[in-house]
């Protein structure tokens, strides 16, 4: 009985990346800060073999962009949080290609900045709260972003094409 459980783990350790698939997460922005720095948001993520969703990439619907994050962060990260926010999963925003933009938009003057979230679900609300490190060392809040679900995609977002024909943001 022991070999047997031992045997059906270990198949599913090497089922569980195979097994991934990616999954494309549409939101739109909730409120009125949100809005004006995103009007929209695709997760770009990977869903586990038991239903979990971890994210890679952030696209941003409304313009031609898009930033890698990475999961994990200092302990520090969470700790600024404002009272009360229960999100807990810590992103580093990869600070190469648009990953600078977006850290520049959500925390001005930060050296480096995560994003906290809760569990992503399909057909929920997501709340993401975006927390930066200063060149004194310190963590500090930034801003909390709220989408409203939106849908999802089998395929990222295409471009914002403008009247021209030429995408929207170049």
């Amino acid at each position: 009985m022991r070999r047997l459980l031992i045997l059906a783990l270990a198949a599913t350790a090497a089922a569980g990346p195979a097994a991934a698939e990616t999954r494309y997460l549409a939101y739109d922005a909730s409120d009125r800060v949100t809005q004006a720095l995103t009007q929209g948001v695709t997760l770009e993520a990977d869903r586990g073999l038991f239903g979990a969703i971890s994210v890679r990439r952030i696209i941003s619907t409304s313009q031609r962009g898009s930033a890698d994050i990475r999961r994990g962060g200092p302990d520090a990260v969470r700790r600024a949080l404002p009272a009360g926010a229960r999100e807990t999963s810590v992103y580093a925003i990869a600070p190469e290609g648009d990953g600078r933009g977006l850290s520049r938009a959500l925390c001005p003057g930060s050296e480096e900045v995560w994003l906290v979230m809760g569990r992503v679900r399909l057909g929920r609300p997501l709340t993401l709260h975006a927390v930066g490190r200063w060149s004194d060392g310190a963590y500090r809040y930034c801003v909390q972003l709220s989408y409203d679900w939106r849908g999802e995609w089998a395929m990222p977002p295409a471009p914002t094409v403008g009247d021209d024909g030429a995408p929207v943001g170049r």
